[in-house]
């Protein structure tokens, strides 16, 4: 689900489009990410990483999208290198 590498935290989810909200619920295998945005022509991307850049306070530039780019399980790569940052995302993800 999430881990460390060199080039930052890389964090596994499934992203549910068109939710009444945006919203992230971390169970114990998987981490799901609801977006209010439809999944047409990239919107639902966009939403993801514009949603996530406000709730970790980290700039749009530095998530990007590894893999699942079309699809509903993604791997996104967060260029975060800060200890706390580092800190916040395990508090956050890791029960």
């Amino acid at each position: 689900m999430f881990r460390q590498t060199k080039d930052g935290l890389l964090l596994n989810l499934k992203i549910i489009p068109n939710s009444s909200k945006n919203d992230i619920v971390v169970l114990d295998d998987i981490v799901k990410v609801k977006i209010t945005a439809q999944p047409v022509e990239g919107k639902a991307n966009k939403a993801l990483i514009e949603f996530l850049s406000k709730e970790f306070k980290v700039p749009k530039t530095s998530i990007e999208i590894v893999k699942g780019v079309s699809g509903k399980e993604k791997t996104l790569l967060f260029r975060v290198f800060d200890d706390e940052k580092v800190k916040f995302f395990k508090d956050k993800f890791i029960k």
